[in-house]
């Protein structure tokens, strides 16, 4: 089989004009084809008059040898890669011993179902409640005002990325085709096959629910065990023969103390009392850069016209997205972040007495604002020297006076971008109607964030607004505050995935800064579940020998 890449028809074009267009660009006669199929379709949207629909597709060919000795180093045209996965290990039949893993996000799901795939029975922890359950609390929050701080959009089964937009692509290089194999774990369990071929799949909220319920079946049904309301409290760490320091239990919320020398450590980046006592057991922690910044929201109709034109509302197109980045005099970049076209903004915090901004959508995209980050890029040795853990102090600060801006109440301080580029508080809003819940108080933003993220803010809008046509709209709407980019620290690993100064204990996703996002995080799960089942492998010889 070969692979077709860049394959151009303009937008609109009937679904059997493919075969043809296939025909012409490799001078085939119609009986050379035998069959195609869609690996992938995107949009080139550059040019608004003249939109182009761009194809890769999997060819079956009569004499693929021939076609392919036809087009000599042509990059577009090449043998189809083999993505198929294939597990590294498989557990003994006598295999007595558990993984723990300690999360139930994307990365913990991934790097559970893999192990269970192998057969190694994992032990999966999490601080929060299972998906529905946690789904209710989250809404406490939205539609009441009432935190439950270890069961929200940050804390729970699927963890942060079920709430969001559920985007499926990630920058990560990928040469094992892990990504894919993510995607067919995920159709399979009940994700819309499409998201197998579209160039940014995403899923949305509510589907994300029933999947991730799915998945914990299949977990459950190859052995393994799911305990909710289990935070990790502290760990328990011993001398090995060779005087290195290697984990031997984790003692748990329940005040049970569970035997454990080879553990995922998957907690996501708001599990900040994990990190604290993780620190302070010596695990080597160190901080690293994040973003701040807020939400940004516009009616989608404007993002839609800005980006397809005559174009936009067409059914192959969606609704619209951007991407912006812009690199300010001072050394700053300001970018967007986590876009999600016909979204919302919700209320992200799971700690009492702070306001945390995030953007989520459903698989329609069909809500009546776009939104996405827009942050500050700030680095440790810049912005909060002398201690691994000064960024989680400088997030605290922050959704603390968010939460005093916006009334102390969970409402969210709002500033319109006309107000902000004018360094004038808000006290009204203007045509673009914020999504927020539980609801936004107009003030001046200056109160919770820094002034150098505000200058960065001036200096990029308008070059924004010369890209995305009423990016800089004076209504525009600016919700604060947005602090949970990404984890601020990270657990370093070694090559065998396990932390550099305590063996048995693996840092995974996004929490200890390995991923960010659902798809990224979901591979790195697979990648450390791999070194878990080879650990684990490796071990036998040593514990036969004990025992002998």
């Amino acid at each position: 089989m070969l692979r077709l890449s860049e394959l151009r028809l303009p937008l609109g074009h009937a679904p059997e004009a493919l075969a043809p267009a296939i025909h012409a660009r490799l001078g085939l006669e119609p009986a050379d084809l035998l069959g195609f199929v869609i690996a992938r379709r995107a949009n080139d949207a550059r040019r608004k008059s003249a939109i182009m629909m761009v194809y890769t597709l999997d060819l079956t060919l009569r004499d693929e040898d021939a076609v392919l000795a036809r087009f000599p180093g042509d990059p577009n045209l090449k043998r189809r890669p083999d993505t198929d996965y294939r597990f590294v290990t498989r557990a003994e039949p006598s295999e007595d011993r558990r993984p723990v893993v300690v999360g139930a996000g994307p990365c913990g799901l991934f790097a559970g179902l893999i192990l269970a795939r192998m057969g190694f029975r994992p032990i999966i922890l999490d601080r929060g409640k299972a998906v529905r359950e946690r789904t209710k609390d989250t809404w406490g929050l939205w539609r009441r005002r009432e935190l439950t701080p270890e069961s929200n959009v940050q804390f729970g089964e699927g963890g942060a990325g079920t709430f969001s937009d559920g985007k499926l692509w990630s920058q990560v290089k990928d040469p094992r085709h892990l990504g894919r194999k993510v995607l067919e774990e995920f159709v399979a369990a009940g994700a819309p096959p499409e998201i197998l071929t579209e160039a940014h799949p995403h899923i949305g909220t509510f589907r994300l629910v029933t999947m991730v319920e799915s998945m914990r079946r299949t977990i459950e049904e190859l052995g393994g065990e799911y305990r909710w309301q289990t935070r990790v409290d502290d760990v328990e760490l011993e001398r090995a023969p060779d005087g290195s320091r290697r984990l031997a239990a984790l003692r748990l919320s329940t005040g049970e103390t569970l035997a454990a020398d080879t553990v995922v450590l998957a907690v996501g980046h708001s599990a900040r009392d994990t990190f604290a006592m993780l620190h302070e057991r010596g695990v080597h922690v160190e901080a690293k850069p994040f973003s701040i910044g807020v939400r940004i929201e516009h009616p989608q109709s404007w993002i839609d016209r800005a980006r397809f034109g005559a174009c936009a509302k067409h059914p192959d197109l969606g609704a619209a997205a951007y991407t912006l980045s812009h690199h300010c005099r001072d050394g700053r970049t300001v970018y967007s972040f986590c876009m999600c076209p016909g979204g919302r903004v919700v209320a992200a915090t799971s700690e009492e007495g702070r306001v945390v901004t995030n953007g989520m959508s459903q698989y329609s995209r069909a809500e009546f604002n776009a939104n996405s980050g827009l942050v500050v890029g700030i680095d440790p040795d810049r912005d909060y020297p002398g201690h691994p853990l000064a960024s989680i102090a400088l997030q605290r600060e922050l959704e603390s006076l968010a939460f005093k801006a916006g009334g102390s109440d969970y409402s969210a301080p709002a500033q319109t971008v006309g107000d902000l580029l004018a360094r004038r508080p808000s006290t009204a809003l203007g045509s673009v109607v914020p999504s927020y819940k539980p609801g936004v108080t107009p003030t001046d933003l200056s109160t919770c964030l820094p002034a150098f993220v505000l200058e960065a803010f001036r200096e990029a809008l308008p070059v924004f607004g010369r890209q995305i046509e009423n990016y800089d709209h004076p209504d525009a709407v600016m919700t604060g505050v947005e602090t949970r980019t990404s984890s601020p620290i990270r657990i370093r690993r070694g090559s065998d995935f396990q932390s550099v100064n305590v063996s048995g204990l693996f840092p995974a996703g996004e929490g200890a800064g390995y991923a960010g996002g659902i798809l990224s995080a979901a591979i790195d799960g697979i990648k450390v579940a791999e070194a878990v089942a080879l650990k684990m492998q490796a071990d036998r010889p040593r514990q036969m020998s004990a025992a002998e």
